[in-house]
């Protein structure tokens, strides 16, 4: 096994060998990590290291993306790249059905690994992912899941609110992540259509995220599950121009109960026609309301239940005083910032993590209690409204 990089040494911080970064994946979510490795340390104070190596399946297509986006050279090996001495983390942005093997593959040879949300396409990988994890972090090796919206400003301070206490009790939340990239029964098949290849549709890919935000505002637990989904275009057209059978979902709908009796309901899509990428939050308590949309990512609505009724009202809070969680590094006030910010403040965490050798959040553990919830929904859904009790496990680091 390959020794970790830096953070249970004692090497001067001057004399220590820049960490070495690989990432696996040039797409969407590549581009996006990519920016964020481009830009962090020109805001803030992270530990050195080098974008080394870009990797994709295709060899031209690969080497044109490592250009743009900053890194020193492109590779279509993973497993190679996984090899050398002089790649220290491995940022995982392949989709969701290669997560399993590259994460446990990096981790065994002592990398440290971020890896996008889900986890991973099944249960079954998604506990082999953490328990790699688990024997990596007895070695000083650390792992992460990239759940970004944790890292929006507001969502951060609304975290904070509550904890405070300024809600009061915690009774029920909202939480709908809506899109409608697929509201056109013409739309193609992609990989993110197929069973095989993206694990699910919408419950996957966006309830995934909008449960992480229940779980992590209100550092609960889920203990009942009730849901459905729903596939509204059951066949779209292929590459080769006839049909193909989708096999994930469009939407998805879940009642949620936590353990300290707050009910969630979580509705996403992807056929929302006119919804662009609208996660929507709202969470109610005997003393105060906190709204949140992430198209309106700088902003936080919050209602103080404990004045007097005649001054009580929505008040609009704009995220971005020095003073706000992340915001110390970036523009002055009145200078709002965007969605790709949240990326490299995740990057920021992950890198202070590892130089700190101490545990990151989200970690793998999180990430799979979450895929847990997500099997209960596919598991109530398939079962008709069947009400599915999980075992109440809290948010690991929050």
């Amino acid at each position: 096994m390959t020794t970790p990089a830096h953070p249970s040494d004692h090497t001067p911080p001057q004399t220590r060998q820049p960490l070495g970064v690989a990432a696996i994946g040039y797409a969407f979510m590549g581009k996006a990590h990519s920016n964020a490795w481009r830009n962090v340390a020109s805001f803030f104070d992270v530990p050195a290291f080098e974008q080394k190596v870009l990797v994709g399946r295709d060899a031209t297509q690969v080497a044109e993306a490592a250009a743009k986006y900053g890194w020193a050279e492109s590779a279509t090996d993973w497993r190679s790249v996984i090899e050398r001495d002089d790649i220290h983390i491995i940022d995982i942005c392949a989709p969701g059905w290669m997560h399993a093997e590259i994460a446990i593959a990096a981790l065994a040879a002592g990398k440290h690994v971020l890896v996008e949300k889900p986890l991973a396409n099944t249960l079954g990988e998604a506990e082999l992912m953490v328990a790699a994890a688990a024997s990596a972090r007895a070695n000083g090796v650390q792992s992460m899941i990239g759940f970004n919206y944790r890292r929006v400003p507001a969502l951060a301070l609304a975290r904070e609110l509550i904890a405070e206490g300024r809600l009061g009790t915690i009774r029920h939340v909202r939480a709908a992540y809506l899109q409608d990239w697929l509201s056109d029964a013409e739309a193609p098949m992609t990989w993110r259509l197929r069973k095989e290849t993206a694990g699910s549709g919408a419950l996957g890919d966006i309830a995934s995220h909008a449960i992480d935000q229940v779980l992590f505002l209100l550092g609960d637990a889920v203990t009942e599950v009730s849901g459905r989904l729903h596939t509204f275009v059951d066949r779209r057209p292929g590459p080769d121009g006839g049909l193909e059978d989708v096999t994930v979902d469009d939407a998805a709908w879940a009642t949620l109960t936590l353990a300290s009796g707050a009910i969630a309901s979580v509705e996403v899509s992807r056929v929302a026609t006119g919804q662009k990428n609208s996660l929507k939050l709202e969470i109610y308590g005997d003393k105060g309301t906190i709204l949140f949309d992430l198209e309106a990512l700088n902003e936080l609505g919050f209602l103080d239940a404990t004045v007097p009724v005649r001054e009580q009202g929505f008040r609009r809070i704009l995220v971005n005083e020095p003073e706000h969680p992340y915001l110390e590094a970036w523009w002055p006030q009145g200078h709002i910032i965007g969605w790709e910010h949240t990326f490299t403040h995740q990057i920021r965490d992950f890198l202070l993590a590892v130089r700190d050798g101490s545990q990151p959040s989200p970690s793998f553990e999180e990430g799979l209690n979450v895929q847990h919830i997500l099997a209960a929904i596919e598991e109530s859904a398939a079962a008709k409204s069947s009400l599915i009790q999980l075992n109440a496990t809290t948010t690991e680091g929050a």
